[in-house]
């Protein structure tokens, strides 16, 4: 929060994404059955900043990976806080790693995090779910309503309108999560909210239109690879 603050005047946009970002915007995130462990922090900012970006982590006490920002400083920079062993990776422009997500229109419409929504797809793109994704995503799913302002159903139908391999994922993320529900420490009544709010998602990649590119790709199906593996995505 005090590096976010910090960028206010200087015309850099910067928000956090990932882990830490679930934990500022769902209280249940701090909770017992759904609290987990945090390893870095993760941002996003816009590529045409990287070099302000860097100054800025620099003038801050963090110690920039000078051959990584080398190699990769037009997607990601990565810093380290020397005191802290704190690592703190920034994203530029968009979220790679499964699927692919656009953000660098969507870093304006809050002041602290990317939306909740983005929150949602960051975490629900995942191919091969582990514990911390499972709690996050139930922590986003309890602690915010499918509306405006909280998770967008028109936002969830903009990004896989056109890209059938991430609604595919979505699709089995979310039924990964609705199954693993029995096994997290929520109250009926909590469990019933989740398992409604992942059916109103459902039934929105049901009944949101396609575009020609999703349909040629749907009669493919998984005969063909539809997503990328972490490692890929990030060379």
């Amino acid at each position: 929060m005090r590096l976010i603050a910090a960028t206010k005047g200087l015309e850099v946009p910067l928000r956090l994404i990932g882990g830490t970002a679930i934990w500022f915007r769902c209280p249940s995130a701090r909770r017992t059955s759904l609290a987990r462990s945090y390893g870095d922090i993760d941002f996003v900012s816009i590529s045409k900043n990287n070099g302000a970006l860097s100054r800025f982590f620099e003038g801050h006490g963090y110690e920039p990976d000078k051959l990584f920002n080398a190699l990769h400083g037009a997607q990601r920079l990565n810093f380290t806080d020397p005191l802290r062993g704190r690592p703190v990776d920034v994203l530029l422009d968009r979220f790679v790693m499964c699927h692919t997500l656009e953000l660098k229109k969507r870093l304006t419409l809050d002041d602290t995090t990317i939306p909740v929504t983005d929150l949602l797809l960051t975490k629900a793109q995942v191919i091969q779910l582990n514990e911390k994704d499972v709690k996050d995503i139930v922590a986003l799913l309890l602690d915010h309503a499918v509306a405006v302002g909280g998770i967008d159903l028109d936002r969830i139908a903009e990004a896989t309108h056109n890209d059938w391999g991430l609604e595919h994922t979505l699709r089995k993320t979310l039924l990964e999560v609705q199954e693993a529900l029995a096994g997290i420490a929520l109250d009926e009544a909590e469990a019933v909210l989740v398992g409604g709010r992942i059916g109103a998602i459902v039934e929105t990649l049901d009944i949101a239109p396609k575009s020609p590119r999703w349909r040629m790709r749907a009669r493919v199906g998984e005969r063909l690879r539809w997503y990328e593996e972490p490692e890929e995505a990030r060379r």
